[in-house]
């Protein structure tokens, strides 16, 4: 049934206008009176244009009421409320539901979930000492719930697209595979066959989830390549070595760079041979004989 006119709250523009300027603080963020709605009997929301920036659509709108053969309006409520157009924030969605991966910090818990797919049934305690103690302490059980098909199944698939898995950076760039690396700890269970823990300190992944086909400079069985360098190589016993043959005449014995020593190597020379005689018209004695006076 459609509300009644309503002449006392229908005329009551400068009533709702002044309560709007007081929620605004600006009289100048009031806007012309943009029509009125008839939300009830005696009950009459009064809606104006704002000029305030960042609320294109927006109206103030003053909700009036009187009592019942009263002529005094009352002021019930003032809100700044979307018209047709109006720039709008996405839908609220409760906090639990709008956390992502990264967002939680210290000191922040999640809600729990009953239902949750990515978990199953863990082992409960039986009453049966014997029992409870093996699965405690032996199988390493005790928890309410464990990791389910469905959750080793997220969580593979998202390790094995991330920054830990083989299309990474580090992984296209390496030599080897952290499958052959020794600094590899697998995990247990079926994700044992896929994926470890990088345990190297010098490693981008140290304490990480990795692949088996990821891969870093820092694999336990690669080495850097030796830097380019002006410096020749050292000289090694595999190396040829030029050999320089020695005079086996004697030219290290002294004397052999010396004025005449080439002289002194004839044949003959420096020896007593035997002499040729002298030419007598010289006038030369030799030892022995007498000349042609003493004879």
């Amino acid at each position: 049934m459609a509300a009644t006119k309503d002449a006392v709250l229908d005329s009551a523009v400068e009533l709702a206008r002044r309560a709007a300027e007081e929620v605004a603080q600006d009289p100048a963020l009031v806007g012309e009176h943009l029509g009125l709605e008839r939300e009830g009997e005696r009950l009459v929301a009064h809606r104006f244009a704002t000029t305030a920036p960042g609320y294109v659509g927006w109206a103030w709108t003053v909700t009036l009421a009187r009592v019942p053969r009263g002529r005094t309006p009352t002021v019930c409520e003032v809100d700044l409320l979307p018209g047709d157009g109006a720039l709008l924030p996405p839908p609220w969605v409760p906090w639990a539901e709008r956390l992502r991966p990264g967002d939680l910090g210290p000191g922040d818990v999640l809600p729990f979930q009953a239902d949750d797919e990515r978990l199953d049934q863990g082992y409960e305690a039986t009453g049966d000492l014997d029992a409870d103690q093996l699965a405690l302490f032996e199988l390493g059980l005790g928890r309410s719930r464990v990791l389910s098909a469905a959750g080793r199944s997220q969580a593979a698939d998202r390790w094995y697209a991330g920054s830990h898995g083989p299309m990474a950076p580090t992984a296209l760039g390496a030599d080897a595979p952290c499958s052959t690396c020794g600094f590899l700890v697998l995990l247990a269970g079926s994700l044992r066959t896929e994926f470890g823990v990088c345990a190297n300190e010098w490693s981008p992944e140290d304490g990480r989830v990795v692949s088996m086909d990821h891969g870093c400079g820092a694999h336990s069985e690669t080495d850097a390549s030796a830097a380019p360098t002006d410096w020749p190589d050292p000289v090694t016993d595999a190396d040829e070595l030029d050999l320089v043959g020695l005079d086996e005449s004697g030219g290290d014995e002294p004397g052999q760079d010396e004025p005449g020593a080439d002289e002194q190597d004839e044949p003959g020379a420096g020896e007593a041979g035997p002499q040729e005689p002298a030419d007598r018209s010289e006038g030369h004695d030799e030892p022995g004989e007498l000349s042609g006076d003493q004879e």
